[in-house]
């Protein structure tokens, strides 16, 4: 899923050091017979995001994910513990600084959405179908690998 990296890509990294990771959640439900992907906003810009944060040590990359879930779009539910895609971002440090950032997705079969949750002051929460959530967010990669998901997947 990832693409060839083009020079002045997020990827385009000038050590070994410059790449940061972060886990996400693509965190759908199944409802009428349709696969239904829950999108966020970020905090900064207000895009539509899937759920993803920083590694949290002690807990491995799926429950990093799972974790960044709860807190930024309150879903609860049962978290496959293969990655299923990843993805290239770039990040604006708190410096000013931009960090390429390659997201690892697992899929969080969502069972139920808390009403309050960590960030729900900060962020809205939307459930859409996946060509709706390939249209709404702006990085083209997530947008493929949102529209081509499906829960058989992991």
């Amino acid at each position: 899923m990832v693409k060839n990296i083009q020079k002045g890509s997020a990827l385009s990294l000038k050590s070994k050091y410059d790449l940061r990771t972060q886990f996400g959640a693509i965190c759908y439900r199944v409802a009428n017979g349709k696969i239904q992907i829950l999108l966020i906003t970020s905090r900064r810009s207000r895009l539509w995001i899937v759920p993803k944060g920083w590694p949290i040590n002690g807990k491995t990359p799926a429950q990093s994910a799972a974790i960044e879930a709860w807190e930024e779009a309150g879903a609860i539910g049962v978290m496959g513990d293969a990655c299923i895609g990843l993805y290239s971002h770039t990040k604006k440090a708190t410096k000013g600084e931009i960090l390429p950032v390659m997201v690892s997705l697992f899929a969080l079969q969502v069972k139920r959405t808390a009403k309050k949750f960590p960030e729900k002051s900060q962020r809205k929460r939307k459930w859409v179908s996946r060509k709706k959530a390939a249209s709404m967010v702006s990085d083209p990669e997530l947008g493929k690998i949102l529209r081509g998901f499906t829960p058989e997947n992991f």
